[in-house]
């Protein structure tokens, strides 16, 4: 018998809530796909709940809530796939979505016959112990108190302070999963972040330092943010590096600080990591698996587990529950960050890491917690091992080429010499290649720190963290003056 597609619009818009009454209606959907000539077919639902706040000096100066809801449906025939999205969850709606993929794969009703579908299992409800999430979380009103006591304190502890700023958002994201292979998930996720920033001037000098807090799972992570610390910690970079020496053009060693340093692995080593490259013939590694391509010191690892991380997440967009992956074990590269499409085209298993930024968005690899694991150093064993170089305790902005070319400022550095850090120094830019950086990272500190960043790529922005602890290159080149 071929599956006929409900026409009650009426019963999908009385389903409030994502739950396992919407089981007999996607199972209609999938089975109408199948017997349309695919080989798969995925459906992902969502609703999100976003606000954003913005503290200029002492005024709240933005409030930003948005709210969404929409499908992203997805079709495989052999490795070829098609994906449409609609904000329609009506029943015609997503009927409608669903023959638009079909058609990219020239599938459709001509095609029609008898194939057998099992159904989706019982739902794997992850979201049932965290419906209270967004209730726990604090209100607007608290929200931007707690905001306007951390630019505050940059006023108190700062020196010449132009700007002050402070930025939070809270994101919560319901996703209802479903698919031929009987994947049947619900999740909930709640995202938070916290940022502060200083500009100051004196005349020709200046000097600009960020920071930004986020998690995952915690509703009460604003409520835990201590604004004092925070601000201090902004303003004493700020002050230091306001009166600081452009530093020379050159090569040397660096040591990269912990945390928010493994920025530049995560955007020159780690995406040239994901399945996606592979398939688009643009990772310099396609071919190096079980072969050495860093240091013996190194280790990678990426996973979704970390409790409260900001890359942290129950169930991936394609409903698989995330596995940590150890990418490189000692300089020996092991595997790659694979989603469904990069099994299919690479033959790389699977690893949890099916992502995207919302509904709009087709699922592609994509990193989670991503970090190089702590050594047996102490940070000052790094530095004292340096004659001349250059420490690098903040990132700032920077770009990375289609197959790990990289260049990354530098926001907060200091002179090693003789083994000791010496004077600030400002205007550094870190120039180089991911194949050839990553041999020269020589030692690994045992301070292993996680940062929450933005990423952004095939499948949009998304919620990741970075880290590692402090680690020696022995050389790189430094841009400057």
């Amino acid at each position: 018998m071929i599956p006929t597609i409900y026409s009650n619009s009426q019963d999908l818009l009385s389903l409030e809530k994502f739950n396992d009454k919407w089981q007999s209606h996607l199972e209609a959907l999938i089975s109408y796909g199948l017997s349309a000539g695919a080989d798969f077919v995925e459906i992902f639902l969502e609703k999100t709940d976003h606000i954003g706040l913005l503290a200029e000096q002492d005024t709240i100066t933005n409030v930003s809530p948005s709210f969404a809801m929409g499908a992203g449906i997805r079709v495989f025939r052999g490795v070829q796939d098609g994906f449409v999205s609609t904000n329609d969850l009506t029943a015609n709606g997503l009927k409608e979505a669903l023959s638009q993929a079909l058609d990219m794969l020239g599938l459709g009703e001509s095609l029609l016959s008898k194939v057998k579908f099992d159904g989706l299992r019982l739902l794997n409800d992850y979201g049932l112990v965290k419906e209270s999430w967004l209730s726990e979380c604090p209100k607007l009103s608290e929200s931007s108190d707690k905001l306007l006591l951390g630019t505050s304190f940059i006023d108190k502890f700062g020196n010449n302070i132009n700007v002050r700023r402070g930025s939070y958002s809270r994101s919560l994201q319901e996703v209802l999963i479903a698919s031929s292979d009987g994947t049947f998930a619900r999740d909930i996720r709640l995202h938070q972040s916290t940022g502060l920033n200083a500009l100051a001037t004196d005349k020709e000098n200046r000097s600009a330092i960020s920071r930004r807090y986020g998690s995952s799972g915690k509703p009460n992570d604003l409520r835990e943010w201590d604004p004092c610390s925070s601000a201090q910690e902004v303003c004493e970079s700020v002050n230091k590096m306001l009166y600081a020496d452009y530093v020379e053009a050159s090569q040397m060693p660096v040591v990269l600080a912990n945390k928010f340093g493994g920025v530049i692995f995560h955007e020159a080593c780690g995406h040239l990591l994901e399945t996606t490259q592979i398939e688009r013939g643009t990772t310099p590694f396609a071919n190096k698996v079980g072969q050495k391509i860093a240091h013996e010191s190194l280790t990678a690892i990426d996973e979704g587990s970390s409790d409260g991380a900001f890359g942290s997440l129950s169930v991936d967009d394609e409903g698989m529950e995330p596995k940590q992956t150890v990418l490189i074990d000692k300089g020996i590269l092991k595997t790659f960050i694979s989603d469904r499409a990069g099994e299919l085209r690479t033959g790389y298993k699977r690893t949890g890491s099916g992502r995207r930024q919302s509904h709009s968005f087709a699922a592609a690899s994509r990193m989670r917690n991503t970090y190089i694991t702590a050594g047996r150093y102490s940070p000052n064993e790094l530095i004292s091992s340096i004659d001349n170089g250059l420490y690098c305790k903040s990132m700032g902005g920077g770009s990375v080429g289609p197959t790990g070319q990289f260049n990354f400022s530098v926001e907060e550095g200091y002179l090693i010499k003789n083994g000791e850090l010496t004077k600030p120094v400002k205007g550094a830019t870190l120039i180089g290649e991911a194949s050839e950086i990553l041999p020269r990272i020589s030692m690994c500190a045992n301070d292993l720190g996680l940062a929450a960043g933005f990423c952004g790529s095939v499948s949009g922005s998304i919620n990741v963290t970075v880290g590692q602890p402090h680690i020696k290159v022995d050389s790189i080149t430094i841009g400057g003056r």
